[in-house]
Formats: structure tokens, sequence, C-alpha cells
């Protein structure tokens, strides 16, 4: 079975970003009259200015930056409907993949946002198993091992890979608990920090899914042809 992570793997998490700053745009001028929002979220996001974003546009523009509208805005920003797209790479993967081996899908963040990401990218129907984290709580959220113990339980006794972008978070359970790991490093991904000792290192590293198949075969595990 071979489980995937979503953000950063499976499309840019950029792109949801942005979808999200664009809608929160229109809110602004429609509520405000300022026009700007947006585009200066996006420009900070590039800059790599993340942690209070929503305040600084807010400031930049005049606007009062009350706890009130940053939580509306948080809140809007979440349940927006997502303007995103899978990767090339990705659509090409599933697509090899889903009809020859089981697929699962492993990922942390707030389950309604998490499965309107799902939705856009039109993918459940290819993977057996789906599970944002967060429907069991926060402090579920990788390395928590639940939703890799529910993996294993639906792949019943066959090998697993773990394909995912983060090394400070995704593959140290998976790695000690047998998985083969392999990370994906897509240009312009948000998460570029590297693992903190070895034992949450991948075992490889690919630039595009197109690699993956060729990846495992390196590391002893080939892609089954049927189930």
């Amino acid at each position: 079975m071979i489980v995937f992570d979503l953000d950063d793997t499976l499309y840019l998490e950029r792109d949801f970003a942005f979808s999200g700053y664009a809608s929160l745009d229109s809110y602004i001028e429609e509520t405000t009259g300022c026009i700007g929002f947006g585009a200066w979220c996006w420009a900070a996001f590039l800059a790599g200015r993340r942690q209070r974003i929503f305040d600084e546009a807010l400031a930049a523009l005049g606007l009062p930056e009350d706890a009130g509208m940053i939580d509306d805005l948080v809140t809007r920003y979440r349940n927006h409907t997502p303007q995103i797209a899978l990767c090339d790479d990705a659509r090409r993967c599933l697509d090899r993949l889903s009809p020859c081996t089981d697929l699962g899908l492993i990922t942390d963040g707030p389950e309604r946002m998490q499965r309107a990401k799902i939705s856009a990218l039109g993918i459940a129907p290819q993977f057996k198993v789906l599970r944002p984290t967060a429907a069991w709580g926060p402090e579920f959220s990788k390395p928590h091992p639940r939703a890799f113990l529910e993996m294993e339980a639906a792949a019943g006794g066959a090998s697993l890979v773990y394909v995912a972008d983060n090394a400070l978070k995704d593959f140290v359970t998976p790695r000690a608990r047998g998985w083969h790991t392999i990370q994906i490093c897509r240009e312009g991904r948000v998460h570029t920090a590297p693992p903190p000792d070895k034992a949450y290192a991948p075992h490889a590293q690919i630039e595009s899914l197109d690699e993956l198949e060729a990846t495992l075969e390196k590391l002893g595990r080939a892609i089954p042809t049927a189930r």
C-alpha cells in the first residue's frame, strides 16, 4: 500500500494560500471598500512572512486589527472553496498506481479545510483510505502514530510506503514502524527544513512523482501489478 501526504505532495500548498487570499480580497473590498488585501498577503507569503499575514495586511490598508476580525478572516480562509489543482506529475502518478495497488492519504490541518481540498482535487475515488487527522483532534496530527496504524490495518499485512514533504514530522513514525519513506522536494514547497536527525530522515528523496516507481525499486519495493 502506498500512502501519500496531501499539501506540497499532490498539489502546491501555496496555491491554496493564494486561492484563500483571493477570496478574502473580494470580501475585504465588499465590506470595507479597501483594495489590495489579497495582493499584500500574496507578496508577504512569497517573502516568507507567514505568521501574521492578516494582521499585517489589515495594518497596511489602515484597517483595525481587532481579534474578532482576524478570527473571521481565518475562518473564511479555511472554509473557502479552494481553486487548486493536482500537480501534473501527481495526476500521472495516481492514474498509474490506483488501478494496481491500494492507496491511502494522511493529512494534517482542520478537517473541513482538508476535505475541501480533497474535493476540489477530485481524488477521493482513487484512495482506499482518506485520513484527515484532525477528525480525531489536533493532538493526533503527525507524527502521532494513530493514522499510520489505521493504514497498517487497511493494508492487511502488506508492506507500506509513505510519500510526503515535511522532514520535521512526516517520516519519523512510519520509518520507526518499518515503512519505506520517500520525500518529494517540489520547487515552491513551503516546508524546506532538513530532518533534525537520522530518525526523521526519509529513505530517499525525489523531485517528481514520475520518479516514484524507479525509486521504490532501488529500495527493494516494487509496485504490485494487481491487487
